[in-house]
């Protein structure tokens, strides 16, 4: 745990956060705290660093080659503070406790009550009950339980691009997550998906942190509570509600970096 007092921090807090790959860096000197049950969209040009601050968060670049990172970078979890880099907090905990949901949807390759039960046999002591509960209500946290709730034992392939991104994000319900990063959860798919996704994030920060990285933004005014600029691996603009809902601001913001 982390002996200084970041209780004004929300639930994520960085400063003078450095990361790359080999000789190469990516992100310099970030600093930024992510507000706890709200959704922070993370924005910028290609390249500018999007992904990998994202995946900072969950330590999935520590499996890519030559990454390093320097700097502080916290979270809250159980109402602890923890160092995400430090050798107390074990990648695995940390995983099941900020879930991710991809640029496209991935589900497993087998029957979509699988999809949801393999990912519960990393949490020991559950019985046969409570992961029947967790499979179902996974499912209808997503809206998705009453659309596959009588074919359960078919293959998860057989849904719909929307179908199957929620059947993911369910995936990551699952193991109870407190944070859900999302990386352009809806760019594969159609306008009535997508839709569908910006409405359940909007419902879903009721329980969990979001952060999610966006192409569109459009979908970035309709969806967040705040917006943060990427430029070339530095924030370089923290939107709230207000700079948000205004067009000329935001545009102005789009216009000048993207």
């Amino acid at each position: 745990m982390v002996n200084k007092d970041l209780s004004s921090q929300g639930k994520i807090y960085l400063d003078n956060f450095k990361a790359g790959f080999g000789s190469k860096t990516i992100l310099r000197g970030i600093k930024i705290s992510f507000p706890e049950n709200k959704i922070t969209t993370i924005i910028g040009s290609s390249g500018s660093g999007k992904t990998t601050l994202l995946r900072a968060i969950n330590r999935l670049n520590d499996i890519e080659e030559n990454y390093f990172a320097k700097g502080e970078l916290f979270i809250s979890l159980e109402n602890s503070w923890h160092d995400i880099q430090g050798n107390s907090l074990s990648p695995v905990f940390l995983r099941r406790k900020v879930g991710m949901v991809f640029q496209h949807p991935n589900p497993l390759p087998t029957t979509i009550e699988r999809n949801i039960r393999l990912p519960l046999k990393v949490v020991a002591g559950m019985t046969r009950k409570e992961r029947e509960e967790r499979l179902i209500s996974s499912l209808k946290q997503v809206h998705l339980w009453d659309e596959v709730k009588d074919r359960l034992k078919k293959s998860a392939l057989i849904l719909s691009g929307g179908q199957q991104q929620r059947l993911c994000l369910a995936r990551a319900l699952a193991l109870e997550p407190e944070v859900i990063l999302l990386d352009e959860p809806t760019s594969s798919l159609d306008f009535k998906a997508s839709n569908r996704i910006e409405q359940l994030l909007i419902e879903l920060k009721q329980k969990y942190t979001l952060i999610v990285v966006s192409h569109s933004l459009r979908q970035t005014r309709r969806i967040s509570d705040k917006v943060c600029v990427l430029n070339n691996g530095e924030i370089i603009q923290e939107l709230d509600n207000s700079h948000i809902q205004d067009d000329k601001f935001f545009y102005g913001i789009a216009e000048e970096f993207f």
